[in-house]
């Protein structure tokens, strides 16, 4: 069965247009990379877990925030490894300085049999959406698209 994930694309607006709130992995694969690494809140939705409380608790993990209001379904989006990352858009403010994201553990240096703790996220941020497209990784290019045309319509 493919890997389905599931995220939301949190937002907010300004007279300008939206900003959308996007989050850097933690870690040190990712601690020099800047273009092309930011992503929405997501993760994997685990066994029996409905998708959008998946996407619920992953944002809580990663933001560590709660997070609620008015989700819309926003889309199903194939990743370029072959994972299904499924979307809810969510207008809401979120004060970025407050992240504070849970852990992973690595064997860092590898191969040292040294194991450090890593935030899963190491900072989130607010872009506006042109420059969303050019932070985000590859494969969740689309859902900033599809974000304003969701928005068009609401108008």
């Amino acid at each position: 069965m493919p890997v389905r994930s599931a995220g939301l694309l949190i937002y907010r607006l300004f007279e300008t247009g939206p900003e959308v709130l996007l989050v850097h992995p933690g870690g040190p694969f990712w601690a020099k990379k800047d273009q092309g690494a930011w992503s929405i809140p997501k993760g994997l939705i685990e066994a029996g877990e409905d998708e959008l409380s998946a996407a619920i608790r992953e944002a809580r993990e990663e933001l560590g925030v709660e997070i609620g209001g008015a989700f819309a379904p926003l889309g199903e989006y194939r990743q370029p490894g072959g994972k299904t990352v499924v979307v809810w858009s969510l207008e809401a403010e979120l004060d970025v300085e407050t992240v504070r994201s849970s852990e992973f553990q690595l064997e860092w240096p590898p191969r040292s049999g040294r194991f450090q703790n890593f935030p899963e996220v190491d900072r989130a941020k607010w872009f506006p959406t042109a420059e969303a497209e050019i932070k985000l990784v590859k494969g969740q290019v689309a859902m900033v698209a599809d974000l304003a045309r969701q928005l068009d319509r609401g108008r």
